[in-house]
């Protein structure tokens, strides 16, 4: 097992395609090991060369709520205002701190992820 730093996309292919070969290796052996150490060493990289960026809070409320199998009716009940989801899926008016501890605790959307700023419709 010769496992080096990933620096170049030529070390990254390398590795993404040994990840392919130890893909079903077993845990607590040389090739499992190996993999191991490879997945922490792409991910990394992945990370510095490939960020995600956030979303988009409302997108990201979309997005739960299509996961979820929820209607704006349902986000209705949640954040106790049927015309606020309106207003809020419209860009109208901004979420507030109490609807984003809401929708922190039923959707499950990091705060973090929903305090940030976003174009609203004048």
């Amino acid at each position: 097992m010769e496992i080096r730093p990933i620096k170049t996309e030529k070390d990254y292919n390398f590795a993404l395609e040994r990840v392919n070969t130890l893909f079903d290796a077993k845990p607590n052996t040389n090739e499992g090991d190996e993999l191991d150490i490879l997945v922490t060493l792409i991910e990394k990289y992945e990370q510095i060369h490939y960020p995600i960026p956030e979303p988009d809070p409302i997108e990201a409320i979309k997005f739960m709520m299509e996961q979820n199998g929820l209607s704006d009716a349902d986000l209705g009940v949640i954040l106790n205002s049927r015309s606020r989801v309106t207003e809020i899926f419209k860009r109208k008016r901004a979420l507030t701190i109490r609807q984003i501890r809401l929708l922190t605790e039923n959707l499950h959307i990091p705060a973090s992820t929903l305090i940030k700023e976003y174009a609203l419709e004048q």
